[in-house]
């Protein structure tokens, strides 16, 4: 009878946590299409974290295994490693003295805002430099979760600052110089089909880059090592790394899942308190990359809204799609974002390290 009874008990704990995964699926899907009907960027990324923010700190007991969250982390690799093309290269190569000096100044921009925040703030050093780096905002938390940052925080701080660029960034666009509103992607941007041999080449470049890291022991590997591999490959014409919507989509909410229901409500409650701060912070690394993006007009003599955009702090995804509607110079922009991006990713340990012990 006891036994029986036990076994009813555990039967009904788990039908109960299959429907909590079915609806945590249902809302992040629906919550992500709302997202993207109003052509808000990183929909599929966003969307599943806020819903699964909400179970966490419901305590809905769910969790993800270690390994997908790893998983994720070698598809952004990738995709990181697929923006090297050669126009960007040759963007690089041309202007390279003063690529390398705006982009230190947004860095060092970037590293001021997180001392600010650590000196008259409450946050944690390595998790307010982490937060306030102004790279691509998915490889900023992964980067954070593998130096011992509080991702959940970082990833606040990150998907924050990108909301707040997109709509500064589309306002510029619209109003200020007159550009169109980016354009939603066409329905057949979310199309199964994909090319089989590139794709298994691509997810092979994931798989070993992400054990090759594991087993050397590289901070970040699973991120560094599929970036690495791929750019090398893909550079000299080896393969062509294809990341199909659904791929890139199951990776985004993978990601999403797994920082959301980290969230638990004194977490919330802790990161709420701290909003005025991160407001202020994020308003001003706007305003300082606002400065490097005046430099940039000066020394390059591209129109405002390149410039604008190639220097702002949102994610490389958000500041693409704006780029690409708006008409802004998308090579260029991409170049500067994407240059940025390798110095973030090599400077940043140090830089929190810096702001920890100094701050």
């Amino acid at each position: 009878m006891g036994k029986g009874f036990i076994d009813r008990l555990a039967l009904m704990s788990s039908v109960k946590r299959y429907w909590r995964w079915a609806g945590l699926l249902v809302l992040s899907l629906a919550f992500s299409a709302l997202l993207h009907r109003a052509a808000f960027p990183a929909a599929l990324l966003l969307g599943p974290m806020l819903v699964a923010i909400a179970f966490g700190v419901a305590g809905s007991g769910l969790t993800l295994p270690r390994w997908s969250f790893v998983g994720a982390q070698a598809i952004i690799g990738c995709l990181v490693a697929r923006a090297l093309t050669a126009s960007i290269l040759v963007s690089i190569a041309d202007d390279w003295a003063i690529m390398l000096t705006i982009v230190g100044t947004t860095v060092l921009a970037g590293g001021l805002v997180g001392w600010i925040l650590v000196k008259f703030g409450a946050l944690p050093g390595t998790t307010a430099a982490w937060g306030s780096s102004p790279g691509a905002a998915s490889a900023m938390v992964v980067m954070a979760e593998a130096f011992g940052a509080d991702a959940r925080l970082v990833a606040f701080m990150q998907y924050l600052r990108v909301v707040i660029v997109v709509m500064s960034a589309s306002l510029a666009s619209r109003l200020l110089l007159g550009a169109a509103p980016p354009a939603l992607p066409a329905s057949d941007d979310f199309s199964f089909a994909a090319p089989i041999l590139p794709l298994i080449e691509t997810l092979a470049i994931a798989a070993g880059g992400a054990l090759a890291g594991r087993l050397l022991r590289i901070p970040a590997g699973a991120l560094l090592m599929p970036m690495a591999i791929g750019a090398v490959l893909q550079g000299g014409g080896w393969t062509a790394i294809t990341l199909p919507p659904w791929l890139l989509g199951l990776s985004y909410l993978t990601l999403g899942w797994y920082i959301g229901l980290g969230f638990t409500r004194p977490v919330l409650m802790y990161a709420l308190r701290a909003l005025p701060q991160l407001l202020l912070s994020t308003f001003l690394l706007i305003g300082l990359c606002a400065v490097s993006a005046w430099m940039l007009t000066l020394f390059v003599h591209t129109d405002g809204l390149t410039a604008y955009l190639a220097t702002s702090p949102g994610g490389l995804d958000s500041v693409t799609i704006i780029a690409v509607g708006s008409g802004a110079d998308t090579p260029f922009v991409l170049a500067v974002q994407t240059l940025r991006l390798f110095i973030v990713l090599l400077t940043g340990p140090q830089i929190a390290k810096l702001i920890s012990h100094y701050a």
